[in-house]
């Protein structure tokens, strides 16, 4: 079904494109850094999501013997059982159920134990990567805050940062910060794709608003980007 899941391979692919542009038209700088660092975060995410796919071994097994152990403690209490001797009166009959009661409760428990420790210890992988990824959104955010269209029409301050980029430059530059983020949500999204866990899903869902509210005050700037760059053509001596 190759329209209907995310492709972890195909997002990497992307990424990685992503990140060799950055190098060709921004060389040394801090953007390509972090392109590289997503780039990494990419490949230990996909394969991190594809594990969560699969059964925790040792804890399925652990379930498995507990079933198995459970079925045996019932199967020697049948056997062993005098039925010739046995009265069938409700207080015989109770003090003969009560220990297969008591197995299946016991049974009972550690299988749902176990299964609800399979599924923290799935939530808690998850949830790591995901605050690595949220963390990953805010270092791009970091990097365009400073990128302005209009910052060259004003006059500099003593604290007024650097102009290294103008024109076109700037407006990839932003273009390729909006990119990283939208990348960084399908990221988040392979998690929702492969574990189905409410938190999880939940979390992705928050990293997928993050960076599409981030990525919507990027697009802000590039809109206002030809407007201010008319409006500096005109104030040009």
């Amino acid at each position: 079904m190759p329209y209907r899941t995310l492709s972890a391979a195909q997002v990497i692919d992307t990424i990685d494109a992503l990140s060799r542009r950055i190098t060709e038209r921004f060389p040394g700088s801090g953007l390509h850094n972090v392109s590289d660092e997503l780039s990494a975060v990419a490949r230990r995410c996909a394969a991190e999501s594809e594990r969560l796919r699969d059964p925790v071994i040792p804890i399925r097994v652990s379930v498995y013997s507990i079933w198995v152990l459970g079925a045996a403690a019932l199967s020697w209490i049948a056997l062993t059982l005098h039925y010739d001797e046995m009265e069938f009166e409700a207080a015989s009959l109770v003090q003969v159920l009560e220990p297969a009661m008591n197995i299946a409760v016991l049974v009972g428990l550690g299988v749902v134990t176990l299964g609800r420790l399979e599924e923290r210890w799935k939530r808690a992988k998850a949830l790591d990567y995901l605050h690595e990824l949220r963390s990953i959104a805010h270092v791009v955010d970091m990097h365009q805050l400073t990128k302005d269209p209009y910052r060259r029409l004003l006059p500099a301050t003593a604290s007024s940062p650097d102009v290294s980029l103008q024109g076109p430059l700037l407006e990839r530059y932003l273009d390729y910060c909006s990119e990283m983020l939208s990348l960084t949500g399908k990221l988040a999204a392979l998690f929702a794709q492969s574990c189905r866990d409410p938190e999880v899903v939940a979390g992705a869902g928050d990293i997928e608003q993050l960076t599409t509210a981030l990525s919507r005050k990027i697009w802000q700037k590039i809109m206002a980007f030809s407007r201010y760059e008319s409006v500096a053509e005109n104030t040009a001596p």
